[in-house]
């Protein structure tokens, strides 16, 4: 674990700096060319050899609980609602419970994955299909249904606070591509071509343990040059335990600069707002950071996105 624990707030990036970064990571990533993006990187051989990873047969949920009860960071909570059989009308014979869910898919407390529609930057989405794809009746491309038959393969997670030696990252933090092949050295692993990587920077224990705050002013995450680590090695889903995008943003004029060169230059779907708490202490027991995970999106069509709950099996 690295001594170091100081904050990395990264270089600023100029626009002419970005859109070079953009060009770059777009270039050089390994993304299909049928409407999946990275996922077209993931082949059955795979998946068949992410199955290995599977030592102890114990599973562990990614995902954070969905939340009903709004906050600073969550101002437009999930709507829970009762239905029917609820107590005080409930009589006798066969009735059934019902409950009914609407959430904001894309907000800042739940987890969920971006499809590919999701961003749009020049009038364009992803591979440069036409933002006026985007209709009042959904996505006609790019939806989440391309991920409609689940992503597996090798989970990796790498996890910053532990390498810094810190519970996590102060929002404004950035993780850099230093931060992260330092830590595949620590954690003795290697992320490779088709992984599905997960970065923690410990936004969920920050939350639990010092309250919500609002996470659209400040929050730790990528710094944009860390996704040419991301492109070099091939890497097909990234998800992370906060936006995956710090604020404030390094980048003038562009507030999500990872979720624009990872989702619509490098065609990499995002998972965001996930937790790693419980898969860290069997990370730790069994000293080997990759696992093999299994995301299985909604069937949306159309849709931006969808909750999620990764699995992870150890």
């Amino acid at each position: 674990m690295a001594a170091d624990s100081g904050p990395e707030s990264g270089p600023s990036l100029e626009a002419a700096e970005f859109r070079a970064l953009y060009e770059r990571v777009r270039r050089d990533a390994r993304a299909g060319t049928a409407g999946r993006g990275a996922l077209d990187d993931i082949a059955a051989a795979t998946v068949r050899e992410a199955a290995r990873e599977v030592r102890t047969g114990r599973t562990v949920t990614l995902a954070a609980a969905v939340e009903s009860v709004p906050g600073p960071d969550n101002p437009d909570a999930c709507c829970h609602r009762m239905t029917g059989a609820v107590a005080g009308e409930i009589g006798t014979g066969l009735q059934f419970a019902r409950d009914r869910f609407a959430m904001n898919v894309h907000g800042d407390a739940d987890s969920h994955i971006d499809a590919l529609c999701h961003v749009v930057y020049d009038g364009t989405l992803h591979g440069g299909v036409s933002a006026d794809t985007l209709t009042t009746d959904g996505a006609e491309a790019l939806s989440i249904d391309v991920a409609r038959n689940g992503i597996v393969g090798r989970g990796v997670l790498l996890d910053i606070p532990r390498l810094r030696g810190v519970p996590w990252l102060e929002p404004g933090d950035h993780v850099t591509g230093e931060d992260l092949a330092a830590a595949e050295t620590a954690q003795h692993i290697e992320v490779g071509e088709g992984d599905l990587l997960f970065v923690r920077v410990g936004h969920p224990r920050r939350r639990a343990e010092l309250g919500a705050w609002n996470t659209a002013k400040a929050r730790a995450g990528l710094h944009p040059t860390a996704m040419t680590f991301l492109a070099d090695r091939g890497v097909a889903v990234l998800g992370g335990d906060g936006n995956n995008d710090t604020a404030p943003s390094s980048v003038d004029g562009v507030g999500f600069p990872v979720h624009v060169l990872g989702v619509h230059a490098m065609g990499l779907h995002l998972l965001d707002y996930l937790q790693f708490e419980g898969l860290v202490p069997l990370c730790e027991e069994e000293d080997r950071w990759s696992f093999l995970c299994v995301i299985a999106p909604l069937r949306l069509p159309g849709a931006t996105g969808s909750p999620v709950n990764p699995i992870a099996i150890v």
